[in-house]
């Protein structure tokens, strides 16, 4: 073999050693056995446009371009086979296909020469943004490559940039909350100086007051029982509590002293929590949640726990020898599993903050099996292999968290309880993710692992919050100028630095002003007196990536949709006026093509859902809407489904609750009549009938028959 032909067949081997080189954790080394045990091997396709890095130890790095992925799964290929007889066609077929996307790749480079932006690994930071024009939805993440001295400089000029540009920004925040709560300040103090109350106008005024003293007097009754029980034994007390009748026995009380730990408010109400470790596809390592009630559950063993494998809805699930919830009921009284996801920049103990009238408490004591579902980084930032200040820790949007998070939380759950199917109950950025997720060109499979998505305050179409003048600040400014400002790591990380360093009422006070003030939310509704434990929750880390998917210039914002573009949202609106409008007035604006569509009947019906974005496995709806809500418009949504755009879409429950705000659909003080009473049934009411027979009843259940799915919309 001459050496000419040496040459050329060690050519994939070489394209193949440089492009592993790009995309491993670290750079390659031959006298670093670590840094040789984090090469990248190939790309594996979670969906067909998510693909995430296999390394040589078996671990994933997240979030790479499709085109990198692609380049290195061929050169993988192509290597393997360089010594065989086609080794010849290989090498060429290899050079065309190099041809192809280099011609593609100059393309994209004379549109990034003329932005200011490139998809190349080696290019600065602020301007390793793909371009625009890959998708307008959602836009290929930036490419990060394994860290260097240059790179590292780079990430820490970001991080020093965006430390100080978005300190400077919560400060011009936090002003603006406190300016604006000046007129109400002075008003309260009015009142009070002519002896009136403020509070008293306030719609729940009485039933405040009435829980207040309730609490006041289980807070005493509390240090009563602990100074009784303190000569008592355990076994006494467990007797009891059995002849009281008290199912749900508190394990805390007391004066509440505002901590962020679920597990407490759970055991103030009789319940208790366990924490499993969730490993997600791409790496990130995640919490979930479990309610249960001491008295009949065992809890699993801390490494029973631990994190599992990547891999979601196994065939097979292998037992360590702890019994799993299924296994720990009698036949015919296991609990139907539930799990709930959190919204935007908060955990999911924000379900969680409102005693016996929170709606996970309220679902758990009813009869069903809780779980709470958090997303990545969430209160600790944790990936199987990457750290806090590696920009690829922070490198994903909704999109992540849907096609990513939301399986690995279902599968978890499902191979903890058993069952086939669960019910799945999301708010706010927790509905997005799963719509994003179910949709036919992203993870539609999941579908068929839930009975019923409730979706509380769904997040699809934008409200007219989003023109404010802030979030117009961050919508208009460029990626790159977003990121100097904000970052490439967690979004204004200073926030839970605050968190952890204020007392719990002044930084609950805190939250709430500042929230107020950018999403012009209310407490009329809450519970006064909780209001502070309300916000202990929240925020959490989230990255900048994500912020600027729903905040910045490409996608959210700009588009005022997550699966349609402003064009087609635009069309929507003008067919929904047709439907609107008489035909004589419709006829006159000379728009004849629309007046045809809208008398075809079932053919009319077809073609609008031509453009449908959910198959046959989506699962049934319930939704929630909140009346009030200026920054999501549930409305819109609700009209996307009656008019026929979406025909696989069964609708087993809508509602719109007009005097509700965003966040009043899970806090405020007659949720549990206006929404958790409706959540219980509809549940129970589309769990499969095999899961049925096996599942005790929940309380309130006891007469509702299984869903007719002929009568959904």
């Amino acid at each position: 073999m001459t050496a000419s032909a040496t040459t050329q067949q060690s050519i994939p081997a070489h394209l193949y050693a440089s492009q592993s080189e790009n995309l491993s954790l670290l750079p390659q080394d031959r006298d670093n056995p670590q840094a040789n045990a984090t090469a990248a091997v190939q790309a594996k396709f979670i969906t067909p446009r998510d693909p995430v890095i296999e390394t040589a130890n078996g671990g994933r790095l997240p979030a790479v371009p499709l085109a990198e992925a692609k380049k290195l799964n061929l050169f993988k290929d192509e290597a393997e086979i360089q010594g065989s007889r086609g080794g010849e066609q290989a090498i060429r077929r290899t050079t065309m296909e190099l041809a192809a996307e280099q011609e593609t790749d100059q393309g994209a480079t004379l549109d990034d020469s003329m932005s200011g932006q490139s998809t190349r690994p080696e290019a600065p930071l602020r301007s390793a943004i793909p371009p625009t024009e890959t998708h307008p939805l959602f836009p290929q993440l930036p490419m990060y490559g394994p860290p260097t001295f240059l790179r590292n400089l780079q990430t820490f000029a970001f991080q020093i940039s965006s430390a100080i540009l978005s300190l400077a920004f919560l400060g011009t925040i936090v002003l603006g909350s406190i300016f604006t709560s000046m007129p109400i300040l002075i008003q309260h103090v009015y009142l009070r100086l002519t002896f009136r109350n403020p509070n008293a106008r306030r719609p729940f005024y009485e039933e405040e007051k009435r829980r207040k003293r309730a609490r006041r007097e289980s807070a005493r009754a509390w240090k009563r029982q602990r100074r009784r029980n303190s000569g008592s034994s355990k076994r006494g007390d467990d007797e009891k509590t059995t002849r009281d009748g008290n199912e749900y026995k508190p394990t805390e009380g007391g004066r509440d002293p505002l901590v962020c730990d679920v597990g407490y408010y759970a055991r103030r109400v009789g319940l208790d929590v366990e924490e499993y470790n969730v490993q997600t596809e791409d790496g990130f390592v995640i919490s979930l949640w479990h309610l249960y009630n001491p008295k009949d559950y065992t809890p699993a063993s801390s490494s029973h726990r631990d994190q599992d494998n990547p891999i979601v809805f196994p065939e097979t699930y292998l037992e360590d020898g702890h019994a799993t919830p299924s296994q720990q009921y009698p036949p015919g009284d296991r609990k139907y599993p539930v799990l709930l996801v959190h919204g935007l920049l908060q955990s999911a103990g924000a379900y969680c903050t409102n005693d016996d009238d929170s709606l996970a408490f309220y679902l758990a004591k009813s009869g069903y099996d809780v779980w709470l579902g958090n997303n990545r980084c969430g209160f600790r930032p944790q990936h199987q292999m990457l750290t806090y200040n590696d920009p690829r820790m922070w490198n994903w949007n909704i999109r992540q968290m849907g096609v990513m998070d939301l399986p690995a939380l279902v599968s978890r759950v499902l191979s903890e309880t058993g069952f086939a199917k669960l019910g799945l109950l999301c708010h706010s950025q927790g509905t997005t993710e799963t719509f994003v997720a179910l949709a036919k060109e992203q993870r539609p499979d999941l579908g068929n692992k839930i009975s019923v998505f409730c979706a509380l305050a769904p997040a699809v179409y934008a409200g007219p919050l989003i023109g404010k003048m802030y979030f117009k600040f961050m919508r208009i400014i460029s990626p790159g100028m977003f990121r100097l400002v904000f970052g490439i790591h967690a979004f204004i990380p200073f926030m839970m630095t605050m968190h952890r360093w204020l007392p719990g009422s002044l930084y609950g006070a805190l939250g709430y002003r500042v929230f107020s003030f950018l999403f012009n939310w209310s407490d009329t509704r809450w519970e006064g007196d909780l209001r502070d434990r309300l916000f202990q929750f929240s925020p959490v880390y989230v990255s900048a990536e994500s912020m600027r998917w729903w905040l910045g210039r490409e996608c959210f914002a700009s588009q005022k949709c997550i699966l349609a573009t402003r064009e087609e949202g635009k069309r929507e609106e003008e067919e929904d006026e047709s439907h609107e409008m008489g035909m004589e007035e419709y006829l006159e604006k000379g728009t004849v093509q629309q007046t045809e569509q809208r008398g075809l009947g079932a053919e009319g019906k077809k073609l609008m859902g031509s453009k449908a974005w959910y198959d046959e496995q989506v699962p049934p709806f319930a939704l929630w809407v909140a009346g009030n809500d200026e920054l999501v418009d549930g409305r819109k949504l609700l009209r996307r489904f009656e008019r026929g755009r979406e025909p696989h879409v069964r609708v087993v429950h809508s509602k719109v609750i007009e005097e509700y705000e965003h966040l009043d659909v899970i806090w405020a003080m007659d949720m549990i009549e206006q929404v958790g009473r409706e959540v219980r049934e509809v549940i129970w009411q589309t769990a499969p009938l095999g899961a049925r027979k096996m599942c005790r009843v929940p309380k309130g259940c006891e007469n509702i028959d299984i869903w007719d799915d002929s009568t959904s919309l």
